[in-house]
């Protein structure tokens, strides 16, 4: 990795943040969504596969527990000071009774205080935040840092509706500000290449993560999975995805308009070939960094430099 690089990328700042190498670990509470189960809308997002971008492992309650151990052990196999990240991923995790909330945000209570648990991370959406759902987090903040993962995906209420996100732009602005009231740090999620949104569209979503003040972004091109319902689309030849040159021509443009504060968690998507439908471009995550770091410098550029810095 260069020494320096032109945006703020993950691993130096976990580094830098705990004191040790810090290592996620993927959790799969069971959970469902609105858009899954009718309470919004059946079968997801349009991009989604079945396992709701998780695991797919759908286990809870002690099982919930095993993959906690199993993980913190594979992590101590590989670097026996290194810190976890305990990541609750698949679908949207506050979305459940409080009382079920509480009993899976507890499978951590054995391993804080850095032992070795060091942060939470809970995905979800914009609109599954109840105050009860917050407050559980905030009970949680005052032990270990607790980000929530929150999918903005595109700055467009109408890409938002066509993707069957069924929330909008001001949902997602209005759970940031009660995350952050909460003590709550967030992660924003970015797709781009979504139908309909295009460039000025990835440009958009990057400044309205910045205004917000989130503390991280993921940011992904879009892919087609199998037993998605773009699946269908896509093979209809009614949907493109980017090529790899495009994708890092919006990315540099995304990054500009980031704050400079911001970290990069991921700037890649991450599925198995065998489940990806498109792009079949096979652009290992690191090149797409180092392609991203050049395309920078060509432009005399970098992160947050759209906004005078």
């Amino acid at each position: 990795m260069p020494d320096t690089l032109p945006f703020r990328v993950l691993r130096p700042w976990l580094t830098e943040r705990f004191g040790r190498p810090v290592h996620r670990v993927a959790l799969d509470a069971g959970s469902t969504c609105p858009n899954r189960d009718g309470s919004k809308g059946f079968g997801g997002c349009t991009y989604c596969d079945v396992e709701g971008s998780g695991t797919g492992a759908l286990k809870s309650g002690a099982e919930l527990e095993a993959q906690l151990a199993a993980g913190i052990a594979r992590v101590a196999r590989r670097d026996a000071g290194g810190g976890v990240i305990a990541y609750f991923q698949s679908y949207s995790n506050t979305y459940v009774e409080r009382e079920r909330l509480r009993a899976v945000l507890g499978v951590v209570d054995p391993y804080l205080d850095g032992k070795p648990v060091v942060a939470v991370s809970i995905a979800t959406r914009p609109d599954t935040l109840p105050p009860e759902a917050l407050a559980e987090l905030a009970r949680l903040a005052e032990r270990t840092e607790v980000w929530v993962e929150l999918g903005l995906e595109a700055a467009n209420d109408r890409v938002l509706d066509d993707i069957r996100r069924f929330h909008t732009v001001d949902d997602f602005r209005w759970a940031v500000e009660r995350c952050h009231e909460a003590g709550l740090q967030v992660i924003g999620h970015a797709i781009l290449g979504l139908p309909g949104d295009g460039r000025e569209g990835a440009r958009r979503t990057a400044e309205v993560l910045a205004e917000t003040g989130v503390i991280g972004v993921k940011v992904h091109n879009l892919m087609v999975l199998r037993r998605t319902q773009m699946e269908k689309s896509w093979k209809a030849g009614e949907l493109e995805v980017l090529d790899a040159a495009t994708y890092v021509d919006w990315l540099a443009d995304f990054v500009e308009r980031l704050d400079p504060r911001q970290v990069l968690h991921r700037i890649t998507g991450d599925a198995p070939v065998e489940e990806r439908l498109a792009p079949r471009w096979d652009v290992h995550k690191n090149a797409v960094r180092d392609l991203l770091a050049a395309e920078l410098e060509r432009r005399g550029t970098r992160q947050g430099s759209a906004h005078g810095v």
